[in-house]
C-alpha cells in the first residue's frame, strides 16, 4: 500500500471544492488518487474517532460558512475508465467526470449516456444521487459498484438491485459507504458520429435553458412529480429574488446562483424562502436535491 506521500491538509477553505464557491474550512482534507489511499485515510479517521465527509465534484453540495469538522475526502482525483466497445461495458472509478465519460461513450458508439453530458458531477456522486436528465437516470445503466464500508473498513460489491434506486435516491444516501468504482452497461454498436451529435445537442440545450455557466449546484429541488419544481417557483414570480449574494435564477427557477459573493447562509435562507412560498401557495413540500454539510 503506497500511501506515504498522501497529503492531508488542515483548515483549508472548501469553497473551491464546490460549484457554488461557498463554504468554510475543513478541519482536515485530502485528495486521494487511488483506492489504497482512500482506505488509508478512512482507517486513520476511524482510529482518531472523527467523521469522514465525502466530496466528489462538489456540484450538488452546500457547505456551511462555519466549515466542517472531521476529515473531508475529495474523490475527484480518483479518475479513469475502461470502455469495452464490443460489449458496452464501462468500468469507471468514482471520481471520473460524468461529462467526460458521456463524450467517450458516444465516440465509442455506446448508447445510453448522451443525457449526462451537461451534468458536472462524478460517477460516484451520480450513483449516490441517482442523477438523471431528460427522463433518464444513471440507475438504468448500473450493473455493480464497488464500495468501502466506513464502519468495517472492508471493500465489497453491490448489485443494482441492492442499491434501492428510485427518483434521485439510492441506498448510499443513508449508509456509511464510499463508492470506489462502478460497472455500467451501455448499448454497443451505434454510429459514433450520430451519438456525438446527440450528445452535443443535449449540452447546447442545457446551456440555453439553464444557468449553466453561473455558480450554482444544478437543480435545487427534486420535482414533486408529476409537477415540476421550476414551474411552481416561476409561477409565483420568484425569478430574480435575492437574499444577500444568492439569487433565484432568471433563466431557470429551480436554480439558485451565486451572483455576488454569496454566503452559504444566503443560499440556505433562499431555499427556505422558496419552500415556504410554494407550500403556502400550493400545499406542496419541495424537498432539496442539494446535499448539505455543516448545517
Amino acid at each position: 500500500m503506497n500511501v506515504k506521500r498522501i497529503k492531508m491538509k488542515k483548515n483549508i477553505s472548501l469553497a473551491s471544492f464546490t460549484t457554488f464557491r461557498v463554504g468554510g474550512p475543513a478541519e482536515f482534507i485530502a485528495e486521494p488518487k487511488n483506492i489504497d489511499e482512500i482506505i488509508y485515510l478512512t482507517t486513520w479517521a476511524h482510529q482518531k474517532n472523527i467523521n469522514c465527509n465525502l466530496i466528489g465534484a462538489g456540484s450538488n453540495l452546500l457547505i456551511n460558512d462555519t466549515g466542517v469538522k472531521g476529515l473531508s475526502i475529495c474523490t475527484k482525483q480518483l479518475r479513469g475508465a475502461r470502455i469495452d466497445c464490443s460489449t458496452g461495458i464501462i468500468e469507471a472509478f468514482s471520481g471520473e467526470p460524468l461529462p467526460t465519460l458521456a463524450r467517450r461513450a458516444a465516440k465509442s458508439g455506446l448508447h445510453g449516456l448522451e443525457w449526462a453530458v451537461g451534468i458536472p458531477g462524478t460517477i460516484g456522486g451520480a450513483i449516490v444521487m441517482n442523477a438523471g436528465a431528460q427522463g433518464k437516470s444513471i440507475s438504468e445503466l448500473v450493473e455493480t459498484i464497488k464500495v468501502l464500508s466506513l464502519n468495517e473498513g472492508k471493500t465489497f460489491e453491490l448489485t443494482k438491485n441492492a442499491l434501492n434506486f428510485s427518483y434521485r435516491h439510492s441506498l448510499l444516501q443513508k449508509e456509511k459507504l464510499i463508492v470506489l468504482s462502478a460497472r455500467l452497461k451501455l448499448e454497443p454498436g451505434h454510429e459514433a458520429t450520430q451519438l456525438t451529435q446527440i450528445t452535443n445537442n443535449n449540452l447546447n440545450r442545457r446551456i440555453t435553458t439553464q444557468p449553466y455557466r453561473y455558480l450554482s449546484c444544478g437543480s435545487i429541488f427534486r420535482n414533486p412529480e408529476p409537477l415540476k419544481a421550476g414551474k411552481l417557483i416561476e409561477s409565483l414570480g420568484l425569478k430574480g429574488e435575492k437574499i444577500g449574494g444568492a439569487e433565484i435564477s432568471t433563466i431557470h427557477a429551480n436554480f439558485i446562483v451565486n451572483t455576488n459573493n454569496a454566503k452559504a447562509t444566503d443560499i440556505k435562507k433562499l431555499i427556505l424562502f422558496i419552500q415556504s412560498k410554494v407550500k403556502e401557495a400550493y400545499g406542496v413540500c419541495l424537498h432539496p436535491e442539494v446535499q448539505t454539510f455543516g448545517f
